[in-house]
């Protein structure tokens, strides 16, 4: 299948393609937040459109308890012999804009300024998701077929922790059967250099609540007699960490899966400057688990984080109480072989244990969990993915990991056996989940090339 026209019709129609990301980018579609309901629906209605309009593609919507799923499929390669098909993932919903006042342009309203288009969501996940459709599209106008069988799985509750995804695959698994998941979501690593990842992070979270007197006291009155619980929840969450940075919990490093030598070569060779990347998130030095560098501990160590700690007067000014309750929100990051459940149980077994004298606990497991995930290295849709990226940049992508997770990989893995390759074209310093995210537009246009370049090639390695 010639690719030169179908590259030229993408290059031709580079502005209508800006103009499309920008429509779908100005939909709010915040799943976290109920008042947003109705745009997560228009996002999913739009996502819809945009693959009838594609090609011949089946377009379905399909509910579930929460956003409905926008599936597709075009089958008309499977007369080839051994003609693979491939099922495309990503998700059309989005963070919050919060704190809108940080942001230069306001973020539904989609801004190009200086190569860049910025909009919440754009880079997380609407722009990379974007990218694969209008592929299809141009093989459907130039040669009327694809190289190669394709499905498209698009969520709209990646953000709130793909809640329902994992019983969506469990119940159509014969609609989803395929030979490799590709993800649009993920990002590659640094904007110098193309990169595919081969490994993301797990999560495990949960909230606890420390009760001290019945209500807030008078702390002239009753200070020093009874249990503050802000002093209680500083001595219980330091519990959690031994002081130079390894997690107190008893049994939390039991599964984890050690490195090879060749993968800690592998990482120490990558070109990592720590300085560089402590000016870049203005911390003064790296820290954490002793014994590991800092790119392994991002990416290839579990972690306990408290991603919130509060509790009593936060007002202007004093208000002398000893207050009744305090409150702290934790997360961890896994690596194989953990799992999310059993993490949340050794951390709750080790805050029931230290509780401090004239204290009681509240636990709350959190509402959702995901495990690790990763690929083999010798995968052959990674090394296509390899040489795709290749052709377009002239250089071999750098093999790399994710510190964050992905739930979709290891829901497709345990409950399909099947791998997900991370082709998405978002980078990591595009600040999504912050204010005034960005997608570079030339990355868009590298995007449009590479997957012309990954399905022909899948495309005519089986056929």
């Amino acid at each position: 299948m010639e690719l030169a026209p179908v590259l030229a019709r993408l290059a031709a129609g580079h502005d209508r393609i800006l103009e499309e990301l920008k429509e779908f980018a100005a939909i709010p579609s915040v799943s976290t937040n109920p008042a947003h309901a109705a745009d997560v629906r228009a996002a999913a209605q739009w996502l819809a459109a945009k693959l009838s309009a594609a090609g011949p593609f089946t377009v379905r919507t399909m509910p579930t308890p929460g956003a409905s799923v926008v599936y597709a499929e075009w089958l008309g390669a499977a007369g080839a012999a051994g003609a693979p098909t491939v099922l495309i993932y990503g998700h059309y919903d989005v963070q919050p804009e919060d704190p809108v006042e940080q942001w230069v342009s306001p973020p539904f309203t989609p801004t190009l300024r200086d190569g860049r288009l910025y909009a919440r969501g754009v880079s997380d996940d609407k722009g990379p998701m974007l990218i694969p459709i209008e592929v299809a599209e141009a093989f459907f106008a130039v040669h009327g077929r694809l190289p190669l069988n394709v499905k498209f799985m698009l969520e709209g509750e990646e953000e709130i922790g793909s809640r329902h995804l994992e019983a969506f695959v469990a119940r159509h698994r014969e609609l989803l059967a395929a030979d490799v998941v590709i993800s649009a979501d993920g990002g590659m690593w640094r904007i110098d250099e193309p990169s595919l990842t081969v490994a993301n992070r797990g999560l495990a979270g949960l909230e606890l609540t420390l009760r001290g007197p019945a209500k807030d006291l008078h702390s002239g009155r009753h200070g020093g007699s009874v249990a503050n619980p802000l002093h209680a929840m500083a001595r219980l969450i330091a519990s959690l960490h031994q002081p130079d940075g390894r997690v107190a919990v008893a049994g939390f490093y039991d599964r984890v899966r050690s490195l090879s030598p060749a993968e800690r070569a592998e990482i120490a060779a990558l070109p990592f400057d720590e300085a560089a990347y402590l000016a870049q998130v203005g911390a003064t030095a790296a820290v954490g688990e002793p014994g590991y560098a800092t790119l392994e501990r991002q990416w290839t160590r579990p972690t306990l984080e408290v991603n919130g700690l509060w509790g009593g007067y936060q007002g202007p000014g004093m208000k002398t109480v000893v207050p009744s309750e305090a409150h702290a929100k934790i997360t961890c990051r896994l690596v194989p072989d953990q799992d999310p459940d059993e993490v949340v149980a050794l951390v709750t077994g080790h805050l029931e244990r230290h509780v401090p004298p004239g204290t009681t606990v509240t636990i709350l497991p959190g509402d959702h969990g995901a495990r690790p995930a990763q690929i083999a290295r010798d995968h052959r849709v990674l090394k296509a993915a390899e040489t795709a990226l290749a052709e377009v940049y002239g250089v071999r992508p750098l093999i790399v990991r994710m510190g964050g997770t992905v739930p979709v990989a290891e829901i497709f893995h345990r409950l399909m056996g099947l791998d997900t390759v991370y082709f998405s074209f978002s980078t990591g310093d595009e600040d999504f989940h912050a204010p005034n995210e960005f997608f570079r537009l030339h990355r868009l246009h590298e995007g449009l090339a590479a997957w012309v370049h990954l399905l022909d090639i899948l495309g005519r390695e089986r056929s």
